[in-house]
Parts: C-alpha cells; structure tokens; sequence
C-alpha cells in the first residue's frame, strides 16, 4: 500500500495539471480575499479570516475534484489498473492509497494560507488580534472538508474513464452535500424533516467545527461521510471486470 501511495503521490506531484489546479486555487482565494471590494478583508475591518473560511468551501468544490480525477479514471483509460489488481494489494489498500495522496495534495494546497493567518495578526490593532482557537477550529473543519470532498472525487472518478465527466460528476456531489441539503431543509413541506436533512449537511457541520468547538459528533459525521463514499468506491470497482 505504501508503494502505491509513494506512486500515486509522485505522480501527482510531477503531474503540470496539479500544480496548476493549485496555482490557480491560489490566485483565485487571494484575489478573492484581498483585492475584490465585496470579499476583501482589508475592507471588511475585523482581524479575522471567516471571509476566507467561506470562500475556500466552494473553491474547494473544484479543486479537489480536479485532483483526484485521473485517480481511476485513468487507470482504465490506459488499462493499467490490471496491473494495479494483480498485485498482492486488496481493493481497499489501493482505494486508501489513492485516497491518502490525493488528500496529502490537497493539505499541501493549504498550507501556502497559513500565510493570511500571520498577515491578519500583524496588521491587527494591536498586533496579534486575532482568535487563534477560532482559527484552528476552523482549520481543521477546512480540512475534514477536505477529506469529505477527497472521498467524492475519488468514487466519482471510479464510475467512469473519462477524467471529465469524473470532474464534472464529482463538483455536482460536492455542491449536493454541501449545499444541497440547506436548500432542501429550507422547502415548504419538508420542515418535519428539516433536522434530518440539517444533520446529513456537509455544509452544517462544517460551520459547526468552525465556530471553535471541536464535538466529537461532527467528527463522527466526517469520519462516516468518507466512510461511505469510499465504502461505495469499493463495490464499484470490487463489482466491475476491468
């Protein structure tokens, strides 16, 4: 499993298209963060990064689909993924090697943000204004996103061969879980299931983490909710004659 992830990794990372797909994330949040008036934090006057925090959902919805789609759909593209079986590896060893070094891309995608986070401190009056605590919450509900959306970029990435419609296939998931469910809580005639359909929302407990308060509920929601989708990863490809 390690071999596969140290493969699956390299070539991600000597892939153009990812460090593109990083770069513009990038240039996209930081635009977005402080340039654009409505968005900018400069403008917004609080030394805090909840603009960033609700941004960075939504750009994530097309960046990690970005990466982990050539995940499987390329594999069966080039036909390699025989190869891949008929080593001495199971279905979930290969699935969580995949997994792991699209998710480790993903977490190296964030790490060039932790830059807004000393910027806002030193430019806060006085400097250091700023509430960690809330901001390492809210790092690590980034990151459970992360997680979250790693899992639907790599089942959607295995229903198909084409890195397109994976892409596609997976932003739509993403945007259903995360959104989705708000909207459907919010439909006249639904309120008898709105806590149900609140409760299922991606987008729910991921404001939840975010407010600074680590319950070990949302961590149990995330936790399951990638769970399930590499669960259904594996019967598709335990399922299919490749």
């Amino acid at each position: 499993m390690y071999a596969v992830f140290k493969r699956e990794l390299f070539s991600l990372l000597n892939s153009l298209m990812a460090y593109i797909t990083i770069g513009i994330f990038l240039l996209a949040l930081g635009l977005l963060l402080w340039f654009f008036p409505d968005t900018s934090i400069l403008d917004y006057g609080y030394a805090e990064l909840t603009g960033f925090f609700s941004l960075a959902p939504f750009l994530f919805m097309f960046l990690i689909p970005a990466i982990t789609m050539r995940s499987f759909a390329e594999e069966r593209r080039e036909g390699t993924y025989i190869l891949l079986a008929t080593r001495p590896l199971t279905d979930w060893q290969i699935i969580g090697a995949k997994y792991l070094a699209c998710l480790v891309l993903v977490l190296f995608a964030l790490l060039p943000t932790l830059v807004y986070y000393y910027s806002i401190s030193a430019l806060g009056l006085p400097k250091g204004n700023i509430d960690g605590g809330a901001v390492t919450g809210s790092y690590i509900g980034l990151v459970l996103l992360g997680a979250a959306f790693t899992a639907i970029g790599i089942f959607a990435s295995s229903v198909t061969r084409n890195q397109v419609i994976a892409f596609a296939f997976a932003v739509f998931i993403c945007f259903i879980t995360f959104q989705g469910f708000d909207a459907m809580s919010q439909i006249f005639g639904l309120q008898y299931f709105e806590n149900i359909l609140l409760n299922l929302s991606v987008n729910e407990h991921y404001q939840s983490i975010s407010r600074g308060v680590l319950d070990t509920r949302d961590l149990v929601y995330f936790i399951s909710f990638v769970m399930v989708f590499l669960g259904i990863t594996r019967l598709v490809i335990g399922g299919r004659k490749w």
